[in-house]
């Protein structure tokens, strides 16, 4: 695979800064988080926010389908929710005499899972079977879910009555977890200036194509790795495992997770190779969500944020890069 050149560095940076603009227009003084989400996107990963309600998740997602020409559905998830209603089924056609499958919400190049904990496990399990096989299989046939396809699901920290925690190895299957936040005081101002507009999303106008993000997504799968920093990204996996308050540390798919998306992000910043700096600024959101703390360590008050913080201060980063 032929390395990303420097010209194409420079029209990926200038693409994803316009997307990142187009965006900004119906999600207000956001730009950190719509930075992560089209960066999982371009890493064909999935998102995992949790956030209150009424925080612009849902305009988050829409506002990023309309950024690059491609389909959104939104399924709000409740304890009800069936497997099939995810993922679509068969019924039998009386005048053709055959089955034909009718695909659910899942076939879409954007996909808000709204409140994935409120559902059942089996549901979950649904779900996230089509997050990593990229297809749904149903009475034998496999239907593919097409590029680009992410899924934003989001959890409601308040209101934990009567829902179905997601177990920490299914966790481990978003490529990144962060939250939107409320906005700052000029945006609400600026939001609510704006009220009589219901759906900002709605006013977008494309910047790409999907097939313009499938073909950002394989070069951004070219972005030069110098050993030195893949050897870095492997002693802070490590050193997650070792840590005394982390019962289960960052896994190798955890690892290359990071990796997937320093690439694109290097990318995002104009420059085809990783710097130490990607994989800093990308830990968190990475990683946050892969680790299981011992009981008696989070009980004492330890939080993974804290602890990744302290391995990526002990651990030392490489000073110098090899030239792509």
């Amino acid at each position: 695979m032929t390395t990303m050149t420097p010209e194409q560095a420079a029209w990926f940076a200038q693409t994803f800064d316009r997307l990142v603009g187009n965006v900004g227009q119906a999600v207000l003084g956001k730009a950190p988080v719509v930075r992560l989400a089209l960066t999982c996107m371009l890493a064909e990963g999935h998102l995992l926010l949790e956030d209150a309600p009424g925080t612009g998740k849902t305009m988050l997602a829409r506002s990023i389908a309309a950024s690059v020409q491609g389909s959104h559905n939104r399924i709000q998830f409740t304890p009800d929710l069936l497997p099939s209603d995810v993922t679509g089924v068969t019924i039998y056609d009386q005048k053709s005499g055959k089955f034909d499958f009718h695909p659910g919400p899942i076939f879409a190049s954007i996909v808000l899972a709204d409140e994935i904990n409120r559902a059942s496990p089996k549901t979950q399990s649904a779900l996230l079977e089509v997050m990593e096989e990229g297809r749904v299989t149903v009475d034998g046939v496999a239907h593919e879910t097409g590029r680009p396809f992410m899924v934003l699901a989001t959890q409601n920290p308040i209101e934990q009555a009567g829902t179905y925690r997601l177990p920490e190895a299914q966790l481990d299957r978003f490529l990144m977890k962060t939250s939107v936040g409320y906005p700052d005081h000029a945006s609400t101002v600026e939001i609510l200036s704006g009220a009589a507009v219901k759906d900002r999303s709605s006013a977008l106008q494309p910047i790409i194509t999907t097939k313009a993000v499938t073909e950002m997504a394989d070069l951004g799968a070219t972005v030069h790795t110098d050993t030195a920093v893949l050897e870095y990204v492997s002693r802070l996996a490590e050193e997650t495992r070792n840590a005394h308050e982390v019962r289960v540390g960052v896994s190798v798919r955890g690892a290359l997770a990071l990796v997937r998306c320093a690439k694109v992000w290097a990318a995002a910043h104009g420059r085809n190779y990783v710097l130490p700096d990607d994989i800093k600024e990308l830990a968190q959101p990475v990683w946050g969500h892969r680790f299981v703390l011992d009981p008696e360590a989070e009980f004492a008050g330890a939080r993974p944020d804290v602890v990744l913080a302290r391995i990526m201060a002990d651990v030392a980063a490489p000073q110098e890069r090899a030239s792509a």
